[in-house]
């Protein structure tokens, strides 16, 4: 069940999962406010997000604004949901509004469901917020196995919440709890960002399998393996092997893998199919996060010394223009090794 909070919750990104989180949250707060770039002002007349999230009504307490300033009062709280190449640029403009007002920006909760990386260095989204703001800022992820469509429809739901300091993500996992959607607490931050990253590139990688018609024999074992590639680099990186089998990990694995609501996905079986990336991409006209995240994965596996063949494949067709049918015979083709090592 929900519980009312006192005071407004302020939420940075009005696409299909600000929007969702916005609609699903608002009646656990006196008021919401959903800030987005052009266009989100429409909002409120229209009583909708109709690109990101049409037929889908927005409560009466919800205030959408194009207005930065409007997000900043006393009880600055805060959700960022918005892509990781934004991720930066935003909380450098949040600390700015903070300060510019008169608050100290040690006193803010700062939750984030962004995935992925940043583009310039390599961070997650949480190294990225802890070197702009104060260490005594509070600050957690949200993250899971969801997609937002169902969530704001109020289908069961569960995601975790993980904080850096200790003993705050179970008071702040009682933000987000509603009727439907039930928050588990974590202290493993980085391993949560980290399967929420990781999990992008699986879901291409299903989808290019998919796209060829090599069927669910060939998925299954892509998810699987895709697991141990997670554990493998996840680990290597500082996050606990728990948390990787966990909802953050396999849950949203499974499911980014196996739905065709995931944009990561459909844009691999729109490769597999023979079609080119960039019209694949421009069709589905939102943020294809695995794109990116290939990238960085290729970069940090090869930095570390950690194998990871499905990922390291995803990142030659999307990069050196490997035929998707090339990759999956040359993964088919590796030697036989334990399945456990």
């Amino acid at each position: 069940m929900s519980e009312r909070h006192e005071g407004r919750l302020n939420i940075i990104g009005s696409g299909s999962w600000g929007t969702a989180l916005a609609v699903l949250t608002s009646a656990n707060f006196s008021g919401t406010t959903l800030w987005g770039r052009a266009g989100t002002a429409l909002l409120r007349t229209d009583g909708q997000n109709r690109r990101y999230l049409p037929g889908i009504p927005l409560p009466a307490n919800l205030n959408a604004t194009e207005d930065f300033s409007e997000l900043i009062e006393p009880g600055l709280r805060f959700l960022v949901v918005v892509p990781s190449h934004a991720f930066r640029e935003i909380s450098e403009k949040l600390h700015g509004a903070i300060l510019e007002a008169g608050l100290d920006p040690a006193n803010a909760t700062v939750i984030w469901g962004t995935k992925g990386f940043d583009p310039d260095t390599g961070d997650l989204p949480g190294d990225v917020l802890n070197g702009i703001f104060p260490a005594k800022t509070a600050r957690g992820v949200l993250s899971g196995p969801s997609f937002a469509r169902e969530t704001a429809t109020g289908s069961p739901t569960a995601l975790t919440l993980a904080c850096y300091q200790a003993g705050q993500a179970e008071a702040l996992a009682r933000w987000f709890r509603t009727p439907t959607m039930r928050i588990y607490f974590s202290d493993d931050p980085v391993g949560v960002q980290l399967g929420a990253a990781i999990k992008n590139v699986m879901a291409i990688a299903t989808g290019i399998s998919d796209g060829l018609g090599y069927g669910p024999n060939a998925r299954a074992a892509l998810i699987t393996r895709g697991l141990a590639e997670m554990i493998r680099l996840g680990t290597a990186l500082g996050g606990r092997m728990e948390t990787f089998n966990g909802l953050t990990g396999v849950g949203d694995l499974v499911l980014t893998c196996t739905d065709d609501q995931s944009r990561n996905r459909r844009f691999g079986i729109g490769i597999g199919a023979g079609r080119n990336p960039a019209a694949v991409a421009r069709e589905i006209d939102q943020e294809i996060e695995g794109i990116q995240t290939a990238h960085e994965l290729h970069r940090k596996a090869t930095g570390l010394g950690v194998e990871m063949p499905i990922t390291e494949h995803v990142y030659r067709v999307l990069y050196e223009d490997l035929a998707p049918d090339d990759a999956v015979r040359s993964l088919l083709g590796r030697d036989p090794r334990p399945e456990h090592h």
